[in-house]
């Protein structure tokens, strides 16, 4: 890149507790597409798209909640694939609302279908958007709303 060329932005992709066991994990539910599968289809569709992308998986909600604060100062936008903890990590949602960022919320599975204590989001009012229940298409789509997003904010201006 040349020091005149802007810089693409940054789409930080979040994975939570138990998705590093995907492909393996529930395959009936979650697919046989491995973690580093959806990651790969996600990259592919921040490059088409201009953005670049990282990722970061941890099991642990602290080291989540670090990923979300130090996106502040660098991230134009989240995709946010939580886990179990997207339906009780009030800790999760704080942070994610202190991010002025686009934040996607995003889900293989439709939690809406699934056992009633998954039908709750406390990231879901932090998020601008949430695409559930459509497998690994579900990584290029959630980079594709934060793109759509991010334009519709560089039209509006500041």
């Amino acid at each position: 890149m040349s020091p005149c060329a802007p810089a693409r932005p940054l789409v930080l992709l979040l994975s939570g507790p138990n998705l590093g066991l995907l492909g393996q994990r529930q395959p009936e539910v979650y697919g046989r597409a491995t973690l580093e599968d959806h990651v790969a289809a996600a990259r592919a569709e921040a490059e088409a798209l201009g953005l670049q992308l990282e990722h970061q998986q941890t099991d642990h909600e602290g080291t989540l909640l670090e990923a979300v604060h130090g996106a502040r100062t660098r991230a134009a936008g989240l995709v946010v694939n939580a886990g179990a903890l997207t339906h009780y990590s009030w800790a999760l949602h704080d942070a994610l609302a202190a991010f002025d960022g686009v934040v996607v919320e995003l889900h293989l599975s439709n939690p809406a279908a699934r056992e009633p204590w998954r039908h709750t989001s406390v990231v879901a009012p932090v998020a601008h958007g949430l695409v559930a229940g459509f497998g690994g298409l579900g990584y290029r789509l959630a980079v594709r709303a934060v793109a759509e997003l991010l334009a519709q904010r560089r039209q509006e201006g500041p």
